[in-house]
């Protein structure tokens, strides 16, 4: 099928890179995840190569970091589950109209709807192009298929791809584009160390967890993330002998609270109360990470990519993890031996006993870095300016 010209009224631009852009990101907060982190990453690149950044969202822990970065914030809460959300739409078209944005770029369903209607209810002429960016495996329907409406739908893994492509069928496989997330090597450098003051307040805060071997699970306390799995590791791994101590390093939304209370009653009923502890969020996960024997991967549903597993692995730190969606990719890719069959949490025991005693090695380097995922999205915004396809069709 011949490619759709852009539509009248936004001219084909031989070299957007060359111009300066403006690009509205939306998404529902800025509190922590792989999502936000990506916004604001890419937000500051932006700013970095002279465009414009603006974000749409409720804000959160890393909104100061994105207007420090020079991005503007706009604190709207798109993401709100309430009918009054849709009040938004007639802000965002304003915002549209006032800004001549070059991007809207929408990142989660319900702020995406909000952005897609105020874009529809723009002017053709007076459109940004349009881009989606599918981050997880969403239920099948009419809701999530606005993820779908994207000039370009990014993908943030080749399993997401042929998800989006599987059951979207409707969806042009020329309009998707993957795009992996990324992380930085020289933050995430190859054999970090913490620095001695952190290491001494570790310590003096954890000291049990001096001279054992330590296994991390780096999630938030949600009944998907494997945290049942977790404990019967720790309890299988206490009972060979090993002098383990888990880290549970993630918060609870307070809708989770009740299962926060059970997977505390758990550790207890289990005699686990000394070996388990639940460090809840923290801004010092890369240090933590550093200095694991082992980080775990364990959700029962596949991750759209799973961050934690490529900031472990460049820093050269093993992971073990359930062999589906992106933390499967990664593992192929970096350290084959990591893959294990998803809810065999037994073959997940075996796997650290093998590497207690023989830790494996780690390649340096990997096919993830921030620098392509930055650069991929821009290209990705460059080649719709340029070549735009139109709307997408509806379902």
């Amino acid at each position: 099928m011949p490619a759709r010209q852009a539509p009248p009224g936004r001219p084909r631009i031989a070299s957007p890179a060359k111009r300066r852009l403006t690009v509205v990101q939306m998404l529902p907060a800025l509190e922590s995840g792989g999502v936000e982190r990506g916004t604001v990453e890419l937000a500051g690149h932006l700013v970095r190569q002279g465009h414009r950044s603006i974000v749409v969202s409720a804000g959160g822990r890393l909104c100061e970091q994105l207007v420090a970065e020079g991005s503007e914030h706009l604190c709207w809460d798109v993401g709100a589950k309430h009918p009054a959300a849709l009040l938004w739409v007639r802000r965002v078209r304003a915002l549209l109209k006032a800004r001549r944005p070059d991007i809207l770029h929408l990142r989660s369903r319900l702020p995406a709807w909000i952005g897609y209607w105020a874009w529809r209810a723009t002017p053709a002429p007076e459109r940004p192009r349009l881009i989606t960016s599918v981050h997880g495996f969403y239920s099948v329907n009419r809701y999530s298929a606005v993820m779908t409406r994207g000039e370009r739908v990014i993908a943030i893994s080749n399993g997401i791809r042929d998800y989006v492509l599987q059951h979207y069928p409707r969806v042009e496989a020329s309009r998707v584009r993957v795009i992996p997330r990324g992380v930085d090597p020289q933050y995430y450098a190859y054999g970090f160390r913490p620095p001695a003051r952190w290491l001494a307040q570790w310590f003096e805060a954890h000291p049990q967890i001096r001279d054992r071997f330590v296994v991390t699970l780096p999630a938030r306390l949600t009944r998907l993330k494997g945290h049942e799995d977790f404990i019967r590791i720790t309890a299988a791994l206490k009972r060979e002998g090993v002098p383990v101590h888990a880290l549970v390093v993630g918060g609870a939304d307070p809708r989770k609270r009740p299962y926060e209370t059970e997977l505390h009653r758990r550790v207890n009923d289990m005699g686990l109360a000394a070996d388990v502890s639940f460090l809840g969020h923290r801004s010092d996960l890369r240090e933590i990470l550093s200095v694991s024997d082992a980080v775990l991967s364990l959700s029962a549903k596949p991750e759209a990519f799973g961050r934690t597993t490529i900031e472990a692995l460049s820093m050269g730190r093993p992971v073990a993890g359930y062999d589906h969606g992106g933390v499967g990719e990664q593992l192929a890719a970096i350290l084959p031996g990591g893959r294990v069959v998803p809810g065999d949490w037994r073959a997940v025991v075996d796997r650290l006993l093998q590497w207690r005693a023989c830790p494996p090695a780690i390649p340096r380097g990997h096919p993830y870095p921030l620098a392509n995922m930055l650069s991929g999205t821009l290209d990705v915004y460059d080649d719709v300016l340029a070549n735009g396809l139109g709307p997408s069709p509806t379902d």
